[in-house]
């Protein structure tokens, strides 16, 4: 047994977050922990870790257990270089190491040479403590480093480079990969695939299928749960639920569990209904009174099934369009784009050519830093092409989704923002778009500024459905929101008559919804037709 949770409750100001959770570990589980933002995925996560405190139950972590724990901040020393922060990871065997250097210089003195009993000792520590190292994998330091950061995504960055110079998504893949180094018996996981490209993710996934311990992962991405988890721990009004299998199991269960308990809910009432009828009926009449006494006894002992509550309330999409466009959408041909030096300029990206036709749902695809976004705002006109044409088609309106979510005014309240974007629109009609996505009463009130990521995605959601425009660029439209907000959105795509370009990394998105992949590289673009799964097919073979 690895880990053990009986009935851990936690609570806020009152509010239950986590009631009753309960869980066991062995050796080789991968859970996927899933549920709706703010429902405890990460306090579970910190309680586990001893980050936080609980108020109920208890936690067992079997004897000489190692956990390791990735947070959404990296929690790496900024002052470290890459090397410095990945050797930290062994530090047992760089004692151990040292402790060999000291005992050779010991072996050389001239007060143990001259002396044969102490030399012996001393060797005899050597060998035992060189056995050690050797078993534990110490003379290997440097080639594990090297493969995990070449995995990883680091193999053309300089190991003596700074953590304080990287990305926020290069600090998040090197956390990563220093717990991998680590090697704990649990790994417990928070959102360890934001920031990956293609390449990295498919390596991560294998690498942890691989894993020899166990792993509790918090993740909306499904493609990476569909790959990896054997179960499925939901977090839901407070309450933890199990699942086996991985998450597209998990969606069949969810519904089948559903049907069957609302049968076994409804035929409990219709029973209680006719034993208490039989009751009302016997219980004053002489001959039967005796039978309608032994009823109520039976009905009192009856374990009463609760009501099943309904589905948590989910955003709910559809984007219409106010005119169709012409057949040819989008023609780019010869395109050059190309970034500022100091002194000069640097190619980004060249020979860029592909065109959109009216339905097509395509996807930009390539390694992070290829030049992706730079060519939406191409497309967008906000920033000219070194050279090359791009021909909008008769009839276009656009839509445009960034992942920043930098076109939202920080000091707006959720109803200014939208309003403010369609004056002309009734309140009635913006509140009701705004209640779609789960903004309802006083939470229009909210300012932009004090929203979640998730929160302020919905809004830019909202105002996007209310443009009706019939070709979308979205840029990583699933970041953000939760698996079930995903799913809502992949449906109101999949009914959208007009055009879709799009940047994602969600491979689960872009298998349910693309039928054309461009991937980008700095010499150019290839072409894929299909969805994900067909792209990996092609350019495996």
């Amino acid at each position: 047994m690895i880990l053990q949770l009986n009935g851990i409750s936690k609570s806020y100001l009152g509010d239950p977050i986590l009631s009753k959770i309960t869980m066991k570990m062995e050796r080789g589980d991968r859970i996927g922990l899933i549920g709706v933002n703010g429902a405890g995925k990460s306090t579970l996560l910190k309680i586990i870790t001893g980050d936080l405190p609980y108020d109920e139950g208890d936690i067992f972590i079997g004897k000489g257990m190692k956990l390791g724990y990735l947070r959404q901040d990296s929690g790496l020393q900024p002052e470290h270089t890459i090397w410095t922060e990945m050797l930290g990871a062994f530090t047992e065997l760089q004692e151990a190491e040292k402790e060999l250097r000291e005992l050779e210089m010991q072996m050389g003195e001239p007060s143990c040479i001259n002396n044969p009993e102490k030399l012996e000792q001393v060797m005899k520590i050597y060998a035992s403590k060189s056995d050690w190292f050797s078993q534990q994998g110490g003379y290997d330091v440097e080639a594990k480093i090297n493969s995990m950061l070449n995995g990883m995504g680091f193999g053309s960055i300089p190991t003596n480079t700074l953590i304080e110079s990287l990305s926020g998504g290069q600090k998040t893949r090197l956390a990563l990969a220093k717990i991998l180094l680590e090697q704990p018996d649990l790994l417990l996981l928070d959102e360890p695939t934001n920031h990956l490209d293609f390449a990295t993710l498919n390596w991560l996934e294998s690498y942890l299928r691989g894993y020899q311990g166990a792993i509790i992962v918090i993740s909306h991405d499904r493609y990476f749960l569909d790959a990896l988890v054997n179960e499925i721990y939901e977090i839901e009004r407070t309450h933890g639920t199990t699942y086996s299998g991985n998450y597209s199991k998990y969606v069949e269960s969810k519904v089948k569990n559903r049907e069957l308990m609302e049968k076994k809910y409804t035929m409990q009432q219709q029973q209680i209904a006719k034993m208490e009828d039989y009751i009302e009926r016997n219980i004053t009449m002489a001959t039967s009174s005796k039978s309608a006494k032994n009823k109520r006894k039976q009905l009192e002992r009856i374990d009463r099934l609760e009501k099943p509550q309904k589905d948590l309330k989910h955003a709910q999409m559809t984007f219409a369009t106010d005119k169709r466009s012409h057949k040819e959408v989008l023609k780019v041909k010869d395109v050059v784009l190309s970034y500022q030096l100091e002194d000069s300029k640097k190619i980004l990206l060249q020979d860029i050519e592909f065109s959109l036709d009216r339905g097509d749902r395509v996807a930009l695809v390539g390694p992070n830093g290829v030049g992706k976004s730079t060519l939406l705002k191409a497309l967008l006109h906000e920033l000219s092409p070194d050279r090359g044409v791009i021909a909008w088609g008769n009839g276009v309106t656009i839509g445009y989704y960034d992942q920043e979510q930098e076109t939202l005014h920080p000091n707006n309240t959720v109803l200014q923002e939208v309003w403010s974007t369609f004056p002309s629109m009734e309140e009635a009609r913006i509140r009701s778009v705004l209640g779609n996505f789960l903004f309802t009463k006083e939470d229009v009130f909210k300012k932009i500024a004090s929203l979640s990521g998730g929160e302020k995605a919905r809004v830019a959601l909202a105002k996007l459905i209310l443009q009706k425009a019939n070709v979308l660029i979205m840029d990583e439209p699933t970041n953000h929101l939760d698996l079930f907000s995903k799913e809502v959105l992949e449906e109101a795509l999949l009914q959208f008559d007009g055009t879709l370009l799009c940047i994602s990394h969600d491979r689960y998105f872009l298998n349910k919804l693309a039928n054309k992949l461009l991937e980008l590289s700095p010499t150019g673009m290839t072409a894929f037709s299909g969805n994900y799964d067909d792209y990996v097919q092609k350019i495996s073979h």
